[in-house]
């Protein structure tokens, strides 16, 4: 009786329960992540209105204060800015809304880069598709000025010059999403 070969009764990996069991405590850490992100989020953003609220009060009494006070003001409004500096280098490492336009073109999208590995790994790929596109586009410039005058490549041009344009569009917001200025 010959073997089938489509049966995976001899492969010893396939029955193994590791792959299942790996499976099953990355689902249980992202659950953990997901909980975490969400638990950061809601006491960053507690603590934010409890800053602005302080922030106005402060800015009520400073008129009114003696100067000692306004000292002390002026030390507690330092301190509600680095506070506010701290809670946005926090929030740069957790899932945010995208804005409009990443909305429109991509819908409900978690675009968030989590590490800064990844981070700049994105802005290196952005960098580089930025400058081996621009090079091409131009070289595609020269060629339908000079060389090819026809309606078809010229038309084509303008699509890449859109294409490129949209693209460019779409990575700088995710850029933009993820903290970069």
């Amino acid at each position: 009786m010959k073997s089938d070969p489509f049966t995976f009764s001899h492969t010893p990996c396939l029955g193994s329960s590791i792959p299942q069991e790996t499976h099953r405590i990355y689902k249980q850490k992202l659950e953990e992540l997901t909980s975490l992100q969400t638990l950061c989020s809601s006491s960053i953003n507690k603590q934010k209105t409890r800053l602005k609220d302080l922030k106005h009060t402060l800015q009520r009494y400073k008129n009114h204060a003696s100067r000692e006070e306004a000292e002390l003001i002026q030390q507690m409004s330092a301190n509600i800015k680095e506070r506010q500096n701290i809670f946005f280098d926090m929030e740069a490492y957790l899932p945010k809304k995208n804005g409009l336009y990443l909305n429109l073109v991509l819908g409900n999208v978690n675009v968030t880069l989590l590490s800064n590995q990844a981070k700049f790994a994105y802005k290196d790929e952005y960098e580089k598709f930025k400058l081996y596109l621009t090079i091409i586009l131009l070289l595609g410039a020269v060629a339908c000025r000079f060389v090819l005058h026809y309606r078809v490549t010229d038309e084509v041009f303008n699509f890449l010059l859109v294409w490129y344009y949209c693209t460019l569009t779409i990575r700088e917001s995710i850029l933009i999403s993820n903290g970069s200025r």
